[in-house]
């Protein structure tokens, strides 16, 4: 019965955020210039960028699928036995974490630069998750684990006004949409190859290990793509 109570609740609050959205007025989207003309999807003169920006998230996307909470919840009750009120615990105290590094990642960006702050904060997040899965017991792992969430989402703000900054005013409803459908369709591919990898107890710790490298591989790739990019409308992102 409380399972479901969860439920409810969960259904309860998305359907008060589409009243909460529909209310929106068209005010709060760019006015379109005149100057340009908008092509495919929305976009126009930020294509191509939209398009490198959207296969690197659906890399990071997929490698997150890896290691969503449930994967992990699951891994930690059969590696070591936790019960409900334990994982309860560790992720009330990885989301705390993750909501106040969220809160510092614009002190870091403003500092060394939005890709600086997406890359330097997650490459040793990922480091961390790959290293969770060999530690011998429960509280080592679980440290690990709220370590790595004191930095795991630092990138989520600074990645959000990157794309928001690499294209015109009118263009960023259009690219959050794209960005945000390439991130879904790559997180939505990755649970069910976990489920298969979590069925076997030799490839227990495997998710882990490969949504690390997969995420290490995403933050190369973004560096090396974007270091020296500097956006049109955001100057200063980059250090």
């Amino acid at each position: 019965m409380s399972y479901r109570v969860i439920l409810g609740g969960y259904a309860a609050i998305g359907g008060l955020l589409c009243i909460l959205f529909a209310k929106l007025s068209p005010g709060v989207e760019a006015t379109k210039p005149k100057t340009e003309r908008t092509g495919r999807f929305g976009l126009h003169r930020s294509q191509k960028v939209v398009m490198r920006l959207s296969a690197l998230f659906t890399l990071d996307a997929f490698a997150g699928g890896f290691i969503i909470q449930s994967i992990i919840a699951y891994w930690f009750h059969v590696r070591f036995g936790a019960d409900l009120s334990t994982l309860g615990s560790i992720f009330f105290g990885a989301n705390l974490l993750a909501a106040i590094s969220a809160l510092a990642s614009a002190k870091v960006a403003k500092r060394i630069g939005l890709v600086n702050t997406m890359v330097f904060t997650h490459l040793p997040s990922n480091v961390l998750l790959i290293l969770i899965p060999f530690m011998p017991t429960l509280p080592l792992a679980a440290a690990l684990l709220l370590l790595r969430f004191t930095i795991s989402q630092m990138d989520v703000a600074p990645r959000q006004a990157y794309t928001m900054a690499v294209v015109a005013p009118d263009e960023r409803s259009a690219a959050a949409g794209i960005t945000g459908i390439a991130r879904t369709i790559g997180a939505g591919i990755s649970p069910a190859i976990a489920g298969v990898l979590l069925s076997h107890p030799a490839l227990l710790g495997t998710p882990f290990a490969l949504g690390g490298v997969l995420k290490v591989v995403y933050d190369l790739l973004l560096y090396r793509s974007f270091r020296r990019y500097t956006p049109p409308e955001g100057g200063g992102c980059n250090r």
